[in-house]
């Protein structure tokens, strides 16, 4: 029922802006859309509930902002010099007040409930079957599948290497892969930096802090593949490290573990060629040898 209601103000949002359709925007699910003025299609039950606490603060805002319009417009009207040669002298109106400070009050009281709510829905991490760890680098992601025994290097594919159909600064060598309708827990760390692991249309936007193991969890429920950036300022090369994840069924997400381990075993030398390679393209925040003598 919030779905649609948030349909229906997004719809009259694109007649009024020139903001793309929801409609349009499932075509396109898991990636950017030009002048989109709207999340990404959900994708997971976590930006599920995104979407139903986005829409009921949408509504409750929406409401207020009529209301108080509504009687700005009166008290013009009303009071206005014309209508009233002789002003008023009343200071104070003791309901009037307690009225005013209590409703915002159970407003925010209102709005508190479904937001707790969300906060720990999205923190507490439900029993999974599949473990990833995620590691920030300048400027790459690194994603290991402990389980599996499979560590691959995700770096940006270059302007001129681009095929057709893929992405600009999102597309990346080797996709991150899950299966759907799997929990999947996320670990999140870094090597160097702060970076950040977001996909929108997951819901999920994690900082990955070096020293520190953080951790989120993803339920994708749909097929297909969806786009992410890091979302933490990292240094020169940080619009250069986007994260691709590819959702697939359960039976290609075995094929991929054999297939990918094969070729990890096979290609280890390229691998850590391309690697450096991506270290190289671009400069660095700090000579590594002063980002170690900072640590403890």
């Amino acid at each position: 029922m919030t779905k649609c209601i948030g349909a229906v103000f997004v719809l009259l949002g694109g007649l009024l802006l020139g903001a793309a359709s929801p409609a349009a925007a499932e075509k396109l699910a898991g990636q950017p859309l030009p002048w989109q003025m709207n999340f990404q299609p959900s994708a997971t039950p976590v930006m599920d509930g995104i979407w139903d606490f986005w829409t009921i603060v949408l509504v409750i805002i929406t409401l207020i902002a009529v209301f108080v319009s509504t009687l700005l417009v009166y008290a013009m009207w009303r009071f206005s010099a014309k209508r009233n040669p002789i002003p008023s002298k009343t200071t104070h109106n003791t309901l009037l007040e307690v009225i005013w400070t209590a409703v915002p009050v159970l407003i925010l009281v209102l709005i508190a409930i479904p937001s707790f709510k969300l906060h720990y829905f999205l923190d507490v991490v439900p029993d999974s079957q599949l473990t990833i760890k995620a590691i920030g680098h300048q400027f790459f992601w690194t994603h290991e599948y402990p389980d599996q025994d499979i560590s691959f290097d995700s770096i940006m594919i270059d302007d001129e290497n681009l095929e057709e159909g893929q992405l600009r600064l999102l597309e990346v060598d080797n996709r991150m892969v899950i299966p759907a309708d799997t929990t999947v827990r996320l670990i999140v760390t870094a090597s160097d930096v702060i970076h950040s692991w977001a996909v929108p249309a997951f819901g999920v936007k994690i900082d990955a802090i070096p020293g520190r193991l953080n951790e989120i969890w993803i339920r994708a429920e749909h097929e297909g593949v969806y786009y992410g950036q890091c979302s933490e300022l990292c240094g020169a090369g940080h619009g250069y490290m986007p994260i691709a994840v590819e959702v697939v069924s359960q039976g290609a997400f075995n094929a991929w573990v054999v297939k990918t381990k094969a070729e990890l075993a096979a290609n280890a030398p390229e691998a850590a060629s391309a690697t450096r390679l991506a270290l190289s393209r671009f400069p660095q925040s700090a000579p590594d040898d002063d980002r170690k003598g900072d640590r403890p």
